[in-house]
This record gives structure tokens, C-alpha cells and sequence, in this order.
């Protein structure tokens, strides 16, 4: 076999791996359009009251964030998860600056989960749906 039908076979190969992974993200992008509704957006005038009584996960974030935009679904998808046992909101940075100063949030993505109003666990950078829920669990 040539180099040539090493290399051929090894783009259908990733093409092959390609067409299964795009059939996933449709359907990730599916449960995430049904979570999205239980993700809050909030701000600095809404934040305390928010985040002040029960268990809930903040997902600091901001648009222009490469890793924040592939944190998101994964956010909807704890949020659809945890159901009512706990609230899932976000928090963009560039809009609630006060908000994300008061937590020392200094990278994003960053997610804490605070339980009563009391921060209770940190996740810097891009966090998988199967630890947060676990945290979330923990929490309460």
C-alpha cells in the first residue's frame, strides 16, 4: 500500500468519524435547546437574590469566550438534569462585572455552586455535565 492510499484512507477514516460526531452535536443541540429555558440569565441588581437561598450552579461566562460557548450546552444539559433539585443560571461577566469581581472569578469559564448563598465548589474551565451534576448532588 502507497502513501498516497495511507493518507486517502485515513481522510475517509476522519470523514467516516466526522458524519457519526455531527449526528451527536445535532442531537446535544436538540436537549440543549429544551434545557436552555431553566438556564437564567443573571445580573449584578438580580444576582444576590438569586443565589441566596437552596442550591445553585452560576456559570460565569461571556459571549466572545471560545471555551464558554462549548461550557454552555453542557450547562442546559446539568440544568435538565437536576430538574428542580437545584437552579442553574449564568452569569455574563462583561454585564454583571461587580458579580464576577465579588467571587474573584478571574478566568472563564468558571462555575460555582453555592448552596444558601455560600460558595461551596469551584470549577475553573470547561467542566463535563457528569462532575457537575455530582457536585450539584453532593450540595444538597
Amino acid at each position: 500500500m502507497s502513501n498516497r492510499d495511507l493518507v486517502l484512507g485515513a481522510f475517509l477514516c476522519v470523514g467516516v468519524l466526522l458524519s457519526g460526531c455531527e449526528k451527536r452535536v445535532a442531537a446535544a443541540g436538540a436537549s440543549a435547546e429544551k434545557a436552555s429555558a431553566s438556564v437564567a440569565e443573571l445580573t449584578d441588581a438580580t444576582f444576590g437574590t438569586q443565589a441566596a437561598q437552596g442550591v445553585v450552579l452560576v456559570d460565569f461566562w461571556a459571549p466572545w469566550c471560545g471555551p464558554c460557548r462549548t461550557q454552555g450546552p453542557i450547562v442546559e444539559t446539568v440544568a435538565a438534569r437536576v430538574g428542580g433539585a437545584a437552579k442553574v443560571v449564568k452569569v455574563n461577566v462583561d454585564h454583571a462585572p461587580q458579580t464576577a469581581q465579588q467571587y474573584g472569578v478571574r478566568s472563564i469559564p468558571t462555575l460555582i455552586l453555592f448552596k444558601n448563598g455560600k460558595p461551596v465548589k469551584q470549577f475553573v474551565g470547561v467542566t463535563q455535565a457528569d462532575e457537575l451534576v455530582a457536585a450539584v448532588n453532593a450540595a444538597q
